[in-house]
């Protein structure tokens, strides 16, 4: 008698490879993210989307299925999960290791400087060391009066009035600047339709419409001749030899918004060669460029770039000054 064979996967389907899973086995929030980070370790993944390791990942998969802030986490590390939240989270574990796709897009949801934006596959999952940046530098906690003597770049934030966000992407770089800089009017721009949909969609949310005004258009083209006090970029700027080694995670996100040419500046020359015409005498430019900087220092050794590190990065965000362009 022949055997019976089971139907060959569609192509594009992944069949899920995790353990079963018994009745009362896995109870706390703990107890899932172990279970979690267990599979995750051992399914190779790679983390770059807002978190840097397993745990991290796996308690962020964890927080969103509960509807819970990441940071309400350890207050409820040690609380039961019902059976319908369990079946929930160990489906959005099965997910994560068979699609290989970014939490981040699992939920549609990522935390940059705890604030909450929507993101799904029409734009990158944001990760920029840009709003740690932001306050550091640029910036004033609420309720904390300006110092001049604070090391900010740009003077009184209350100061500047008009910034522009290129390569905007979500927008979440946009607003976290609306954030820091209360009297500013934002403009933002992207190449890509789906992206500026993302971002109309979290400027939304965050009810900007009035401050924050989107573009579509490839980067100052849409702009005319107007000029800002303050222009942020996170734009493509991943080398020949790093979009061949991209990981299946970083491969499920818009090539658009990675691929920055053969040596990975080619966005980046272009806004250093044309951003002084947009700039304010008294503004200036806030640029990541990821691993970069060898290549940037060579093809631009006149200019006096100010390296900003943050705690996560050293040497991937430079800053210049309008009167050094």
């Amino acid at each position: 008698m022949a055997k019976r064979t089971k139907p060959a996967a569609k192509r594009g389907q992944t069949t899920s490879k995790l353990p079963k899973v018994g009745a009362g086995e896995l109870l706390t929030l703990l107890d899932f993210v172990r279970f979690a980070v267990s599979r995750f370790t051992e399914a190779g993944l790679v983390f770059a989307h807002g978190t840097t390791d397993p745990v991290a990942e796996a308690a962020f998969l964890v927080c969103e299925a509960l509807h819970l802030h990441p940071d309400q986490f350890e207050a409820f590390a040690t609380a039961r999960v019902t059976a319908a939240e369990g079946r929930k989270i160990l489906d959005l574990i099965a997910r994560r290791v068979t699609t290989r796709k970014p939490t981040a897009y699992l939920v549609n949801k990522i935390y940059m400087r705890g604030l909450p934006f929507y993101v799904d596959e029409r734009t990158i999952v944001p990760r920029s060391f840009i709003g740690e940046l932001l306050e550091q530098h640029f910036g004033r906690q609420e309720n904390e009066e300006y110092d001049a003597e604070d090391g900010s770049l740009i003077g009184d934030p209350a100061s500047i009035h008009s910034v522009l966000d290129l390569c905007t992407g979500s927008g979440c770089l946009a607003i976290l600047a609306s954030r820091n800089f209360p009297n500013a009017a934002i403009d933002a721009v992207d190449i890509s339709k789906d992206a500026i949909e993302v971002a109309a969609r979290n400027v939304g949310d965050y009810g900007l419409q009035d401050r924050l005004k989107l573009y579509r258009g490839d980067l100052f083209k849409p702009l005319g001749g107007k000029r800002y006090d303050l222009i942020i970029s996170n734009p493509p700027y991943v080398d020949a030899e790093g979009m061949a080694g991209l990981p299946r995670e970083c491969r499920a996100e818009p090539k658009l918004a990675f691929d920055g040419g053969a040596d990975g500046l080619d966005i980046v020359r272009r806004i250093l060669d044309e951003a002084e015409a947009h700039l304010t005498p008294q503004g200036g430019l806030l640029c990541e460029i990821g691993r970069c900087r060898p290549q940037l220092e060579a093809a631009y050794p006149q200019l006096p770039l100010l390296w900003l590190d943050t705690a996560d990065s050293e040497g991937e965000v430079f800053w210049i000054a309008a009167s050094d362009l």
